[in-house]
Formats: structure tokens, sequence, C-alpha cells
């Protein structure tokens, strides 16, 4: 059971609860969202795209034990069901439809990253292992309307096949007569996957017809599909007006367990590690970060307009001109809070844009002119390392560098490398956001760290502290 309060007042206010509902949050939030920035630079974010990623892995008992999350966005309490809290007897034998976010990247129709599979595979196991008829609804890609081969599910259908064990039969659309027969030639724990529900361009549009259309041939609605629980799409939050029950997968309450739990009662020390190109799109992450964290680590690109807002020359690093001021400020408001707001002492320079270039270490005083900072340096990868290692909770988002390219990824996989090492000895370490997560992936230390979020977007949002749609659907169900 997940336990939401909805309160005007403030964007959210989350604290694990252990059984009760949301008491003692504060009345009057000193740091309401969007004082100090202001609206003006709020509006400016542009929405963040999709991420890729995958389910975490290490699980206390505290954890499993699934303390409700409270979310203060009115002063009404709701509660919001997971599939644990269905009794058999709701399961059994019901047609179940299993919102999953199985968005995989391919190479023709090789899939090149199975994870989001994976992570949608205990939701789906569960149900069918409880007799349910599972059926399955997932988006892949950004088809322009109508059936592309290139995107369909067919892949995925066999991906999931083996990894659940058993046949998943795949139909030829998502709605209509052709989902109606599969259904009906269902037994109990029998799974069948849909078509593409992007082939619809009513899907995005969230249009009520098409919801109708996806839920006649299901008893119960499950959201398990967090990377697109910010989207409030048909299959995410238009179905819920027309399928009781409507509850939140194993996935998705993962997932708000971990991010809204480590954002609002974190264990401290505290560190947040924002990383990324600008400084435009880490706004809100960032103000909501500087009511929350004992430490900010700044890296990637923005630092270089942080760098500019301390008088200091950058180069031709990326620096965002019309967010200098904004830089300044940030960093005066981590100084008022008492907030230790890291930024690189050295860097590596490279005198053009390729893995080619030629590079130098040079201190962040000292950046020349037609040289571009890709990648922290050794000092400053040392000075996060030692910081890291004396906190409690750590949250990262974004790459350090252009970790793309072998030459300017050595910060980024050092503090992968890091984040592996705190885990082991008790930290709880939360990788969220698509650029940071795919650096994890290929650090090869995924698997090392507390919980990795599949949701790149709605990672994003949630640690923003805004209302995710997919997730408010069924608080109202």
């Amino acid at each position: 059971m997940i336990a939401f309060v909805i309160n005007s007042a403030t964007k959210a206010a989350v604290s694990p609860l252990k059984g009760q509902i949301c008491r003692g949050l504060p009345k009057n939030p000193s740091f309401a969202a969007s004082t100090w920035l202001g609206q003006a630079a709020l509006s400016t974010r542009p929405r963040s795209s999709q991420g890729r990623g995958r389910s975490g892995v290490r699980e206390s008992a505290a954890t499993r034990a699934r303390a409700p999350v409270c979310v203060q966005t009115s002063d009404v309490a709701m509660r919001v069901r997971s599939i644990r809290d269905l009794q058999d007897a709701e399961i059994r034998g019901k047609r179940v439809f299993v919102r999953s976010d199985l968005n995989v990247p391919l190479d023709g129709k090789r899939i090149t990253d199975d994870t989001r599979i994976r992570a949608s595979v205990p939701t789906i196991k569960y149900l069918a292992d409880k007799g349910a008829k599972v059926i399955v609804v997932s988006h892949l890609g950004r088809p322009k309307g109508g059936f592309e081969d290139k995107y369909s599910l067919a892949p995925v259908a066999e991906r999931l096949s083996e990894l659940l064990g058993k046949k998943v039969r795949m139909a030829k659309d998502c709605i209509g007569d052709a989902v109606a027969t599969e259904v009906a030639a269902m037994s109990p724990g029998d799974v069948v996957l849909l078509e593409n529900v992007r082939f619809y361009p009513e899907e995005e549009k969230n249009d009520p017809d098409f919801a109708r259309k996806l839920a006649a041939n299901a008893d119960l609605y499950v959201n398990d599909a967090f990377g697109t629980a910010h989207r409030a799409h048909a299959s995410t939050e238009g179905v819920t007006a027309f399928l009781k029950p409507a509850v939140a997968g194993f996935l998705l309450e993962k997932e708000l367990d971990y991010l809204s739990n480590a954002i609002e009662s974190p264990k401290r020390p505290f560190a947040a590690i924002v990383g990324g190109s600008k400084v435009s799109t880490k706004i809100a992450v960032l103000e909501k970060l500087l009511q929350k964290c004992d430490t900010i680590i700044i890296g990637g690109g923005m630092v270089f307009t942080f760098l500019r807002a301390r008088g200091l020359k950058t180069g031709s690093s990326l620096v965002e001109e019309d967010k200098i001021e904004l830089a300044r400020v940030i960093e005066e408001e981590a100084r008022k809070r008492g907030i230790e707001l890291l930024l690189p002492l050295d860097v590596v320079v490279a005198d053009k844009f390729a893995n080619d270039a030629n590079t130098k270490v040079v201190p962040v005083e000292e950046i020349p002119d037609g040289w571009m900072g890709l990648d922290n340096g050794p000092e400053t990868t040392r000075m996060i390392q030692e910081k890291l290692r004396t906190m409690k909770t750590v949250l990262w988002n974004g790459p350090l560098g252009v970790f793309e390219m072998p030459n300017f990824a050595k910060g980024t996989f050092a503090i992968a490398e890091t984040l592996a090492e705190i885990t082991q000895n008790g930290c709880i370490t939360i990788v969220g956001g698509g650029d940071s997560v795919a650096a994890m992936e290929q650090s090869g230390k995924a698997d090392k760290v507390s919980h990795i979020s599949t949701g790149g977007g709605a990672a994003l949002e949630l640690i923003e502290g805004r209302v995710l749609p997919g997730v408010a659907a069924l608080q109202r169900a």
C-alpha cells in the first residue's frame, strides 16, 4: 500500500510513515516550489526525454516491508493500492490489463538492452502464477501514426517468453476484434502482449473512447510503467476510468518508494550528484535538492556556467550565457542554507569535441582559450570520491563528462565504481535519469548499487516533486 496526501501548498513533501498517514508534515514550508528561482525560470525547462535503465537489485528488510510513501501535494489523504494488496480471489481467473514499459532499444529486430523487459517480469509472473489472464500493453519508439513494422513489439514477446519460461502470445492489435479473440482463448496463467499502443495517435491524446476500447477486454488494471507515469496517456491514465480496481505493480511501487523516501527522508549525510550538459534542464531538480541535501556535487557541461558565474574563463566550453546569473543565485542559496556545493578543481580539456582530440588536465582557473572541458580531472575525482565515502545516501542524476567518448569517461566511471563501493558499506545509492543510468550500465556496476530507476523523465519529475499523472490516476481509482 502506498499512501499519498495532497496539499496545494507544496509540490511534494514525502516521508516513510510505517503504517500511518502523513502526520507531522510542514504546514508552512519555508522553501515553496518556484519561489526563489521564479516561475519564469521554471517555465523554460524543457520536458525531459525518457531514459533507459534497470530495476535495482538490493532491498533491505525495511524496504521489503513496504513502508507507505506519503506525498504532500491537498490536505486529503489518498491511498494507492498495489497488487500485493489484492486478495487471491481478486486476481484468479480475472483479465488483468498490465501497462508495462517495454520501450527497449532495437537494432533491426534484435533487442540490444532488455533491462526494461526484465524489470517488468516480477509483476507479470506474480499475476500469472496467481491464475490471472495477463494482458500486457506497452509502447515502443515514436511511430508517426499507424502500423510500422520497425516499432512492432513482436521481438519483445519473444524475449518475454524466454524470461517467463512460457509462451507469450502476440496480438495483432491493441484494441478491437483481434484482441477480443486472443483474450477469449486465454486460460488462467496465460500472458498476451498487445501490439504497440502508440500505433494509434489517440493514445498520446488520452482519448476517452480509445481508453474505453483498451479496457474493453479486461477486469482490472495494473500500472507498472514508471517510465511513462509522467504522461497522461490513454493506457496510463485514461483506462482507470473504466477499470476497477486500478493498482500499482511491483516496479512502480518500488520506484516511488526509493525515489520518494530517498529525497524526503534520507539517511544522512545525503549527497546529490547533479550532472548533464545544461543548468536549464536541472533548475527544478536543484531547487528541490537545495531543500534536502547536505552536499550537492555539480558535474558535466553545466559546471562551466557555474565557473563563469564565479568570474572564471572557460575557453570554448559549453556555457549557457543566459543562466550565469541563475548559477550565481543557486550557489548563493546553497551558501545561505549551509549546503556544501562542490565544483571541479581541475578538468580534462580538449582542442575539439572528438575522442581523438588533443587533451590536457588543467586547474579550473587556467582553462585556455579555444579549449573545452569534457571531463573531470583526477584531483576533482579524488575529492568527490572522498566526499561520497562519508555519505549515508547518494542520489546520482547526470554524468560528469562526455562518457560516450572513452577519453572523457574516466571521471564518470570512477564515480560509478565509488557508488558500488559505498553501497557495499551500507550507503543507499540511487541512480536516476537516462544518461547517468546509461553510464552506470556501461561501467558494469549497475547491479552493485541500491537502485537504478527505469524512468528518465519520470524520475526527474518525481525528484522535482511534480505530480505524475499515472500515479494520480491510481489515487483517484
